[in-house]
């Protein structure tokens, strides 16, 4: 990357985090999976600099552009939101599952396999409460109608569905967590999008199963993983994820306060578990177990044993 360009990107980064509440506490250049050049910065929470984030991006991007700056402005007013949570990188999913994202590499990288599609590599780790050790390296692949939809393939315009696409995939039982193993494919096509609706479709849930959802994320991320530290429950990722709005997400979390499970802020936008949610953990393990053992193919045990007709 030219010094001009890293110079100018890092001027446009800094005024952007400055104004989302953030601050930039590290640059440094860096390179995509091709070895194009790219720019790595981590960015603090202005009123705490110890929790931290990456953003990295490619040198040809223009953080200027009027078609790009207002979806940046939003993607980091939302990272000072998430970074407010205990555990900033851990995530929940529908069936049950408490994930960390971790090791991204931004930002997509064309297939070298000749085939159509862009991709972008990444782990998720099982976290709930012991030493990490399951996990699945994943591989992103977005199809090129599908990159049509999104404004640039970077970090601030792809992470919340890239990361929505792998919770999906997870549910639908084709992502395996394991001790070691090779990338596992996530393919992200259109059937992921409403061209009419102009959104993002991923998992159509109703009152109770958000519910649900709310209440499980608050006892995994902050009762479990936070040490009891609120959690923030209007993220708009986490609203795209499960198919409703913010508002939605908000009716839910009141419920459960009314009913005593969560304590929520003074702002009711983030929450704790109460005494009794927490003591509803042999449920919440007997979840993990069960999505754990419906992830695990069992054609794989089957060969193990012996049964396959190859």
């Amino acid at each position: 990357m030219t010094m001009g360009a890293q110079t100018a990107l890092a001027a446009q980064v800094e005024a952007a985090a400055k104004s989302a509440g953030l601050q930039v506490i590290s640059s440094e250049a860096g390179t995509d999976f091709s070895g194009n050049p790219t720019t790595r910065f981590t960015l603090g929470l202005a009123s705490n600099p110890a929790k931290t984030e990456t953003l990295e991006l490619s040198e040809k991007f223009d953080l200027d552009r009027a078609d790009l700056k207002a979806e940046v402005a939003q993607y980091l007013a939302e990272s000072t939101k998430r970074l407010q949570n205990p555990r900033p990188d851990c995530f929940f999913t529908l069936h049950g599952l408490p994930l960390r994202f971790s090791n991204f590499a931004w930002p997509f990288h064309t297939s070298t396999s000749g085939a159509d599609t862009y991709l972008v590599h990444g782990e998720v780790w099982l976290e709930d409460g012991q030493p990490a050790v399951l996990h699945a390296k994943v591989s992103a692949s977005m199809t090129l109608t599908f990159a049509e939809i999104i404004k640039a393939p970077e970090q601030p315009f792809a992470e919340s569905f890239i990361y929505n696409a792998v919770r999906k995939t997870m549910d639908q039982g084709q992502l395996e967590l394991v001790k070691s193993g090779n990338r596992q494919p996530v393919p992200v096509t259109t059937r992921y999008f409403s061209s009419w609706k102009k959104q993002f479709n991923f998992n159509d849930t109703n009152e109770q199963q958000r519910r649900d959802y709310v209440a499980g994320r608050v006892f995994w991320l902050s009762g479990v993983l936070g040490e009891g530290q609120q959690v923030w429950l209007l993220d708009p990722r986490e609203a795209q994820y499960v198919n409703t709005t913010v508002a939605e997400l908000k009716k839910a979390a009141d419920s459960l306060a009314k009913e005593g499970l969560i304590q929520l802020s003074a702002d009711g936008e983030y929450a704790t578990p109460t005494a009794a949610l927490m003591g509803r953990q042999a449920q919440y393990e007997a979840e993990v177990a069960a999505q754990l053992a419906f992830i695990k193919p069992a054609f794989n045990e089957e060969m193990r044993a012996g049964h396959t007709n190859m």
